[in-house]
């Protein structure tokens, strides 16, 4: 197996980031008139019927159920839908209502540690090593420091102790999602992309109406452009981008994008929303990078 990700992944994996880290100030924005399942719901549904028109505008269309092949390829399209949209965004939306958000942001630097024994168990050739562990612990160590140890105060709420297990459970879901991705057998990746948010959309629309129902009143001119963008940006083109690096760069390459979307999320917020800037950014960021550099380091350079 190859272990160098190329140019493209590195390139596809910042872009990746921004996206990821822009979607917390839209989610602020949208939150002005939606709930917060409401806007999990939307933009995974706005998602999924973008991907359906265009894999049938060009005539891919979806998986076949006819083979073998075919069947697998459909139950990864609904571990992905599950464990990539709609079971992360609910715990997410839910654990935020009770602990910080910073408290979040740092439970999303936790995926790459449990993509680790996950991958070295399931997907062949995604071994275990002393380095990948010491850049894993470097870049969670950075954001960390990004967040700052105020992040785990807590906030006296009934439910904060259930709501920090939800946002650990959302990192987990993310990392089964990107190992149910890498053993997926071979298919057309917006097929299989449209397939995940079509089983995520079938999970999170009922349990939105069910929970929130619909709007009372026409939501906000900016609210509706948040919520068009999560769904077309962060998530429907997100989606393919995140196949395409998980299956060609491994999902241990491609969870390191976690360390990068809390600098990110900061950033637009101090840029767009003027929020204040943490003087301990920069810190944070070198050690980010640095955590992301030696993770994909060239092996012989290494002593063995």
């Amino acid at each position: 197996m190859n272990n160098s990700p190329g140019a493209a992944n590195w390139a596809k994996l910042l872009f990746l980031g921004v996206i990821w880290g822009a979607s917390f100030m839209a989610v602020t924005v949208a939150l002005q008139g939606f709930g917060p399942m409401s806007i999990a719901a939307l933009r995974i549904f706005s998602a999924a019927l973008c991907l359906l028109v265009l894999v049938y505008a060009m005539g891919i269309g979806l998986p076949s159920l006819r083979t073998r092949d075919g069947r697998i390829i459909w139950a990864c399209a609904l571990g992905m839908g599950i464990f990539t949209n709609a079971l992360p965004f609910s715990l997410l939306s839910w654990g935020q209502t009770y602990v910080a958000s910073g408290f979040a942001g740092v439970c999303m630097a936790v995926v790459p540690l449990f993509v680790l024994p996950l991958a070295h168990v399931l997907v062949p050739g995604e071994h275990m090593t002393l380095r990948r562990t010491i850049s894993f612990l470097i870049g969670f160590a950075g954001v960390v420091v990004l967040i700052g140890l105020d992040a785990f105060r807590s906030a006296g709420t009934d439910f904060e102790s259930l709501a920090r297990l939800a946002c650990l459970g959302a990192s987990l879901c993310y990392a089964i999602g990107s190992i149910i991705t890498r053993l997926c057998p071979q298919v057309n990746m917006l097929s299989l992309s449209a397939a995940a948010l079509s089983c995520g959309a079938l999970i999170i629309v009922p349990a939105a109406l069910w929970q929130e129902g619909l709007p009372q009143n026409l939501p906000p001119r900016d609210a509706l452009l948040a919520v068009a963008y999560l769904g077309l940006v962060p998530t429907a083109l997100a989606q393919v981008l995140l196949v395409q690096v998980a299956r060609s760069a491994g999902p241990a390459f491609l969870s390191t994008v976690n360390y990068q979307v809390p600098v990110w999320a900061v950033l637009f917020g101090a840029l767009i929303l003027n929020e204040s800037l943490p003087p301990q950014l920069f810190a944070a960021l070198a050690l980010i990078l640095g955590g992301l550099v030696l993770s994909r380091a060239p092996a012989h350079r290494q002593r063995p």
